[in-house]
């Protein structure tokens, strides 16, 4: 009997999914219009309301599209492209979604003003608010939804979806600063103390909120003791925080303890952070038992350690410079100094003054003592400047050319001959040539 029933409960199951998966389950729409008229562009958007109830989202894009290019000055063109956006986002799947954020970006975009727009902001945030995964995995939709839900703060505060889209914020912050943990955590154990001090810092400091950020400042300390004596401020303040304003945590106490070793003042509680991580250890959701056993096999994160209260980061976060790293390596100094920039009063100087580059390149060449740019072109010591001013121009230069019987002849090279004399020149020879054209023609014996 027993095995009856369960056999009888399955079938009905199977039915069920067969059913709603053929179209006859019907899932309310979220905007829909309650005019009652028989316009034709209201009859068409019943009927596409109709199909996207029941999952006939093809159908009912293409009637909504018709709707928009049939009858372009209805008052149901916003309504209208609103709803394919929804159809895209129902029918989900990564091009679904991918569709979806598409459709409800332009709706923002061109009804900027309408109350509906804020709900688009708030569809595109959790679009990629779905599609996030674990802290040590990708976090890519994380990033993207913390900067969608950051849009929607900034963009519509005052709407509805606000305070859900901040508590969203938290959750996702709360994936990223675990990403963040995971990683200094790892470095910490390696035994890269910089790199995990890096980590931790940035991390500490983005994301206060991070239900393990006291955690993160105990290994920051110690990442900063175990660099050296002279990081001994860095560990000193990673420790008085944890002091002042995680008065609760576990690490508190031993905060304590190494301050007064460092012989460094502890501080007091701060009472605002005390209240506020009070109020975070009473409202934190806790995972029930069959939790701690899917949660090996489910994709999303759990964000059951979220805050609940506080005001969440508005920036983005920004990887930092290692501690280790001097100043002047890191940017911090001579850039400012190296490169100027200032306003020219009169423009017309820029057309009449030299060119400020040749001059750059003159004083450089000066200062470093190199040879002027036209040092090759000097006479040298010994010759004639005239003979080289007067020298004739090229060959594809416009002037006259010089007759060709008029060239000086090139000398012939002489051979030494050991037991030879030198001859003597002859007063019928020809001179040596010159340089100098006009003088060559004028020793030429007539």
């Amino acid at each position: 009997m027993f095995q009856k029933s369960i056999r009888y409960t399955i079938t009905l199951g199977l039915i069920a999914g067969l059913l709603g998966s053929c179209g006859f389950r019907r899932k309310k729409y979220d905007n829909p219009i309650t005019k009652d008229t028989q316009q034709p562009d209201k009859v068409l958007f019943d009927k596409a309301i109709g199909d996207i109830e029941r999952s006939r989202y093809e159908v009912a894009r293409l009637t909504l599209q018709t709707l928009i290019n049939t009858y372009d000055t209805s008052e149901y063109l916003a309504k209208a492209k609103l709803a394919i956006a929804d159809s895209w986002y129902r029918e989900g799947g990564s091009h679904g979604l991918a569709q979806a954020e598409a459709e409800y970006k332009d709706f923002i975009l061109f009804y900027p003003t309408m109350e509906e727009s804020a709900e688009a902001q708030q569809k595109v945030c959790d679009i990629h608010y779905r599609q996030m995964e674990k802290a040590d995995r990708d976090p890519l939709h994380a990033l993207r939804a913390e900067d969608e839900c950051r849009q929607l703060l900034v963009q519509f505060p005052n709407s509805k979806f606000a305070p859900e889209a901040q508590q969203k914020l938290r959750n996702i912050q709360e994936v990223l600063a675990d990403h963040e943990y995971r990683t200094g955590v790892f470095y910490h154990h390696k035994g890269s103390f910089p790199a995990a001090a890096n980590r931790l810092q940035t991390l500490t400091d983005q994301f206060p909120l991070f239900s393990q950020a006291d955690e993160a400042l105990w290994d920051l300390g110690d990442s900063y003791q175990r660099m050296g004596d002279r990081f001994e401020n860095q560990a000193a303040a990673a420790y008085t925080k944890i002091v002042r304003e995680y008065p609760l945590s576990p690490r508190a106490d031993q905060a304590r303890d190494k301050l007064v070793a460092m012989k460094r003042p502890v501080p007091e509680a701060d009472p605002v952070a005390y209240a506020r991580m009070k109020y975070e250890l009473e409202n934190r959701d806790k995972a029930g038992m069959m939790g701690h056993v899917w949660g090996v096999f489910r994709k999303s994160p759990d964000t059951t350690l979220a805050a609940k209260s506080g005001s969440p980061v508005m920036t983005g976060m920004r990887p930092g410079i290692p501690a280790s790293v001097p100043a002047t390596a890191a940017g911090a100094a001579g850039v400012s100094a190296d490169v100027s920039v200032s306003t020219v009063a009169d423009s017309s100087q820029l057309d009449k003054n030299p060119d400020a580059r040749s001059a750059a390149a003159q004083a450089s060449a000066q200062s470093t003592g190199a040879a002027a740019p036209n040092a090759s072109a000097q006479p040298a010591a010994g010759t004639q400047p005239e003979a080289a001013s007067q020298a004739p121009p090229p060959s594809n230069h416009t002037g006259t050319k010089p007759p060709k019987d008029k060239k000086p002849k090139k000398p012939a090279k002489s051979k030494t001959v050991p037991s030879a004399q030198p001859a003597e020149p002859s007063p019928t020879t020809d001179p040596a040539p010159t340089s100098d054209p006009a003088a060559a023609t004028q020793q030429q014996p007539k």
